[in-house]
C-alpha cells in the first residue's frame, strides 16, 4: 500500500464510502483519506476501521465527529480548520454524505462562507437499489425514510401517488411489513416494487414483484439490514389521487364512506381498499380544516 501522502487544496472534501464490500472504496477516496489534514466522521469507530482496513495511518492528524447531536458545536470548529488553509475530509457511516446524513448544514456553512467543496463521488444505496429494481430508471426521486406514523406515512403516500417517476426509499427493519401494506393501500397493489437488502453485502437480497406481492407478510420480524424499497411511478393509465379524491367528494356529502367508497370503486376500476384509504384521509382533512375554522 502506498502511503505516501500529496499536498490536498484547502477545502471540504465529501468522501462516499461503501455501503457494504470495503473495496468498492475509490482510488481517489483512499487518497484523500490519507491526505486529508483532518478527518471528521459520522461516527469515528467507523472511520478508524476504513482506515486501519486499507493501511492508512492516521498519525498525528485529527479525528473528530460529527452528526445530529454534536453538529452545533462541531462546525465552528470546521470552519477554523478551512480558514486555516487546511483540507479537511468528510466520512458518512456508508455511502454517500448528505444522502440521509447529517453533513448538510456542514456544507451549508463551508459555503455561505466561500470555502472550496469537493465531492469524492463512489457508492450510494440509492443507486444501487435503482439499478438493480429492475424499473425504469431514466427518472426518478429519493423520498428517503417515510414518516413512522401510520397516519403520516399513508399522507405523504397519497401525496406522492401521482409521481410518474421511479422513487426509492429507505426503510428500517421493523417497519419494513407495515410500510409495504401502506404503500399496496395507497399507491395500489399492483405497482412494480424492488425491496433491496443488504446491497453489496454477503447476505444481499432483492425481491421484486408488485407491491400486493411484497406485502403479504414474508418481511416479518426476523428481517434484518440496511433497506432500500424501489417503487414504479404512476404510469398514464393508472387513476390519480386527484380524479379518485374529486369523485369521492362529489358522493360523501350524500353517501356514507362505504357507499361512497364502493361507487368510485367501481366507476374508476380501482381497488376498494386503495379508494377507503383515500377516503379517510379526505375525512381526516375536512375534520381538520372544520376545527381549525372554529377556533
Amino acid at each position: 500500500m502506498n502511503d505516501e501522502r500529496r499536498r490536498l487544496d484547502s477545502g471540504l472534501y465529501l468522501l462516499a464510502v461503501p455501503i457494504g464490500s470495503a473495496r468498492d472504496i475509490t482510488l481517489r477516496g483512499l487518497d484523500i483519506l490519507r491526505s486529508a489534514d483532518a478527518i471528521i466522521a459520522e461516527d469515528t469507530r467507523i472511520a478508524r476501521r476504513l482506515l486501519t482496513m486499507h493501511g492508512i495511518q492516521l498519525g498525528s492528524r485529527r479525528i473528530a465527529s460529527y452528526n445530529d447531536v454534536n453538529g452545533a458545536r462541531r462546525r465552528p470548529e470546521v470552519m477554523q480548520l478551512l480558514r486555516q488553509g487546511k483540507s479537511v475530509c468528510y466520512v458518512p457511516d456508508a455511502g454517500t454524505p448528505l444522502i440521509a446524513d447529517p453533513g448538510y448544514r456542514l456544507v451549508d456553512c463551508a459555503l455561505e462562507e466561500g470555502f472550496n467543496v469537493i465531492a469524492a463521488p463512489g457508492p450510494t444505496a440509492v443507486m444501487a437499489a435503482l439499478t438493480v429494481s429492475g424499473l425504469p430508471t431514466d427518472r426518478f426521486m429519493f423520498v428517503g425514510f417515510l414518516p413512522s406514523s401510520e397516519s403520516k406515512r399513508r399522507r405523504q403516500l397519497a401525496d406522492l401517488a401521482d409521481i410518474g417517476a421511479t422513487m426509492v426509499f429507505f426503510e428500517s427493519p421493523g417497519r419494513l411489513s407495515a410500510c409495504l401494506e401502506d404503500m399496496a393501500s395507497v399507491l395500489g397493489d399492483s405497482r412494480r416494487a424492488a425491496v433491496c437488502r443488504e446491497l453489496t453485502k454477503k447476505f444481499e437480497q432483492v425481491e421484486r414483484g408488485s407491491l400486493g406481492d411484497l406485502s403479504d407478510g414474508r418481511f416479518g420480524g426476523t428481517v434484518k439490514g440496511e433497506i432500500a424499497v424501489v417503487v414504479e411511478g404512476r404510469s398514464e393509465e393508472e387513476v390519480s389521487v386527484d380524479a379518485i379524491e374529486s369523485a369521492l367528494k362529489e358522493l360523501l356529502d350524500s353517501m356514507t364512506v362505504r357507499d361512497a367508497v364502493a361507487s368510485v370503486s367501481d366507476s374508476l376500476g380501482v381497488p376498494r381498499s386503495r379508494v377507503y384509504k383515500l377516503a379517510l384521509a379526505l375525512a381526516e382533512r375536512r375534520q381538520h380544516d372544520h376545527n381549525r375554522s372554529r377556533c
